[in-house]
């Protein structure tokens, strides 16, 4: 591609999001970090110098299209990643309409809103929209139904998207990681009320490898679906 890259990145604070932030950013292609304040913006953009950020609220998916109407956005999007996520474990029985609504905003509306109003931007650059999904996207356990209802969800997004998008050129890719060594990885184990040993679950930076490789695929092909799981 002509010049370098752009890629706006959610999730870029932590875990499989920073990974990739870092190693776009370490070989040179621009990154746009999305931040939900000011403040988060400010963390970020000092952690990767010439980093730029984006600010708005994923779980007020309705106040996005205005936060980014205040902003100046790349006029070309090579790649839009939706890392970000959030995870509140609770058997049907006890999840209140809020904790449902918090995963359903932050997991799939935001990122449906989000690439509405990055899809112009995506179209020039024939670009790539990557959802970092989840096991939890294609089977859904006890204790997991708000978050895995998010991410069927979430597939079904990638899914339209991709045959809509696939004459403007544009390639759409869902990845289902298996459990990660991150922070949500951490709170996950609190609330399922086990240790937590990061050596047993996946590294970010081996998803970091595997959504790399996706963007980096020659046009003449498309990673739809890729399901990464814990090695050891």
């Amino acid at each position: 591609m002509a010049g370098m890259a752009t890629h706006v990145i959610t999730g870029a604070g932590s875990g499989i999001g920073a990974a990739v932030a870092r190693r776009l950013h370490e070989r040179g292609d621009e990154v746009v970090l999305h931040a939900r304040d000011a403040g988060r913006a400010k963390e970020l953009a000092a952690a990767l110098p010439g980093a730029k950020t984006l600010v708005g609220d994923l779980s007020d998916p309705g106040k996005l299209s205005w936060a980014l109407s205040h902003q100046s956005l790349p006029d070309r999007v090579d790649s839009l990643l939706h890392i970000a996520g959030v995870v509140d474990l609770g058997p049907v029985g006890d999840l209140t309409p809020k904790t449902w609504l918090h995963q359903l905003s932050v997991n799939l509306v935001a990122p449906a809103e989000l690439t509405r109003l990055l899809l112009p931007q995506l179209r020039v650059a024939q670009g790539q929209v990557i959802f970092v999904n989840s096991g939890s996207g294609l089977n859904a356990h006890a204790g997991w139904a708000a978050y895995g209802a998010s991410k069927h969800g979430l597939k079904a997004l990638a899914d339209a998207l991709r045959q809509e998008e696939h004459a403007n050129g544009v390639r759409v890719t869902s990845v289902y990681p298996g459990r990660t060594a991150s922070p949500m990885q951490a709170k996950v184990h609190q609330q399922e009320g086990k240790d937590y040993d990061p050596a047993k679950w996946i590294d970010p930076e081996s998803v970091a490898t595997t959504i790399l490789m996706a963007l980096d695929l020659p046009r003449d092909a498309e990673v739809n679906d890729l399901t990464v799981r814990p090695g050891r």
